[in-house]
């Protein structure tokens, strides 16, 4: 690899060149672990993206399907695996009517995935991706695109947008716990990875969800170069709202402000190039008594592997006499 380009890779958070070309639409995938607030976060602020004017289209990639459906007061909105399915068995093509539905300015789908034990989760994501591409996805006239991916689930169809530059930046959302900095830091190794390869994918920052003031996500966030966004505070009006599906980011409501402010900085912040940690390194962000970093690990034996003492038995082994010449 050239001189350059390896120094480049090994720049701690130097910011990197958005792809895309001359594509006005700018891409973002938000990544994080299952249940962190992922789908809590991506329906306020496209929520307030639209009330602000934007043209945005949120797009649900987990096989759950409940991106959407915080934006939608919990109803369930047809996939586009499904969909596809059915209209390929009565013979019918896919029209965008059937998979794409809007709200107060904000146009939503989810891209589905098979049931447990049914399929693979990330070539669900592959074929809703290539039956996007069929829709004219490269053509339509967004401001912004965004992206809901499980970030622990490390199959190549859910690493799509990284791998193959299908946005311009990554965020992740986190919280102030072990697993879900865990996920956040797979994904910033995912990035430097397919940066080394010549990717143009960078991470613009973390979301604090869930935020009761500990500090290990900013910690982390410091550590690895990237800026948080914003932090969600672990408040009750917010935990019975979005549990009856109710949106938050509402820019005459309570929380207005900081979904506004979460708005600005996830469309102008850089994508940059992360450091993640080691694995120690990530267990350094909490008190040793938390993880359990001063337990020792002590080998075991075949006696332990047996229950007790172990029987010396003959070899079976034949071992033969080399021939003489």
């Amino acid at each position: 690899m050239h001189e350059a380009t390896l120094k480049r890779i090994e720049t701690v958070a130097a910011p990197v060149s958005q792809s895309g070309g001359d594509s006005k639409t700018e891409i973002i995938a938000i990544y994080g672990k299952g249940g962190i607030g992922k789908s809590f976060t991506l329906a306020n602020v496209s929520y307030m993206l639209a009330q602000q004017g934007k043209r945005v289209l949120l797009i649900g990639c987990d096989p759950k399907s409940d991106t959407t459906s915080l934006l939608f007061g919990g109803k369930a909105c047809p996939t586009i695996i499904e969909t596809s399915a059915a209209r390929k068995q009565a013979g019918e093509p896919v029209a965008i009517g059937d998979v794409c539905f809007k709200r107060d300015g904000v146009f939503a789908m989810e891209l589905g995935g098979p049931e447990v034990g049914r399929g693979c989760g990330g070539r669900g994501i592959i074929h809703g991706f290539e039956l996007l591409e069929k829709l004219g996805f490269h053509e339509w006239g967004f401001d912004y695109v965004l992206l809901d991916f499980l970030g622990d689930v490390v199959c190549g169809g859910f690493g799509l947008p990284i791998a193959r530059d299908l946005c311009q930046k990554v965020v992740v959302v986190g919280s102030n716990d072990l697993q879900s900095l865990y996920v956040a830091n797979n994904v910033c190794s995912a990035v430097r990875y397919f940066r080394s390869l010549g990717g143009n994918v960078g991470v613009a920052g973390l979301v604090v969800n869930k935020d009761d003031g500990s500090g290990e996500a900013a910690n982390f966030a410091a550590r690895v170069g990237i800026p948080v966004l914003a932090s969600i505070p672990a408040d009750d009006d917010i935990r019975r709202k979005s549990a009856s599906y109710e949106i938050v980011g509402r820019p005459d409501g309570r929380w207005g402000p900081l979904f506004a402010g979460l708005a600005e900085r996830l469309v102008g912040a850089p994508p940059q190039l992360p450091e993640p940690l080691s694995g120690d390194g990530l267990l350094d962000l909490f008190d040793g008594d938390t993880v359990g970093r001063n337990v020792t690990l002590d080998p075991a034996t075949a006696e332990d592997m047996r229950g007790g003492r172990i029987t010396e038995r003959p070899s079976l082994e034949v071992v033969y006499e080399t021939a003489r010449s």
